[in-house]
């Protein structure tokens, strides 16, 4: 019987000396820390973005040239074959 009020009373004890008593005042900084990396992280989003709807139109650009000019060779080659 002594042994399980003991055991009963380490566990107590333990449980009680783990706690941790931070003050909630510290923890505000983090919160205030972190925004600022988000409105970078946000910024950095928007830069990328902005690159790969350049590159879409480069591209769409690119292969309009190409579209021409393939319509110009079938059109020379159509002109070459009727003569």
């Amino acid at each position: 019987m002594k042994k399980v009020v003991l055991s009963l009373a380490l566990v107590a004890m333990m449980s009680v000396s783990f706690v941790s008593c931070k003050d909630a005042a510290a923890e505000a900084p983090v919160t205030e820390e972190a925004a600022p990396v988000m409105e970078e992280a946000v910024d950095s989003a928007a830069v990328v973005a902005d690159s790969a709807a350049t590159t879409a139109v480069d591209a769409a650009a690119t292969a309009t040239d190409a579209a021409a000019t393939a319509t110009d060779a079938a059109a020379t080659a159509v002109d070459a074959a009727k003569k």
